[in-house]
């Protein structure tokens, strides 16, 4: 398997840390007392036969062959709720109740690309109001 080891954590499988739920297996982690969210191997991911398929028309409709630019994002959690992290607006993206999540990590992270994308998208995300505001056409 690529990459085995992550600052400290010894990686046996993908869904090592989903089933880690208090996220403390690193000697940092313990010393810390709280979880490290990017201690994911980014190789293990995107397995494209998990894409869901709002992902699979996004591509076909965008013409690109892979997702790459979506590779790092992963389900974590923010003050015990799953949810996505936007760089863009920095802040955390919870998933709504209404979505139940399966127990594969590999899934929830394409949960989390889908929805990661359909909030870009929205009328909701908060730089299409700085775009109003501040478009010049």
């Amino acid at each position: 398997m690529a990459g085995t080891q992550y600052r400290g954590s010894e990686i046996t499988d993908v869904d090592q840390f989903l089933k880690d739920a208090g996220g403390l297996e690193s000697e940092r982690e313990k010393e810390i007392g709280q979880h490290i969210g990017y201690r994911y191997d980014v190789n293990l991911v995107p397995d494209y036969d998990r894409l869901t398929p709002f992902l699979a028309e996004y591509m076909e409709v965008m013409g690109w062959d892979d997702l790459n630019w979506l590779e790092d994002v992963h389900m974590g959690y923010e003050e015990g709720m799953p949810a996505v992290f936007d760089r863009n607006i920095n802040g955390w993206v919870r998933v709504p109740d209404s979505i139940s999540l399966p127990d594969n990590q590999q899934d929830r992270d394409m949960i989390a690309r889908e929805l990661l994308v359909k909030f870009q998208m929205s009328e909701r995300h908060p730089l299409v109001a700085l775009r109003k505001v501040y478009m010049k056409f």
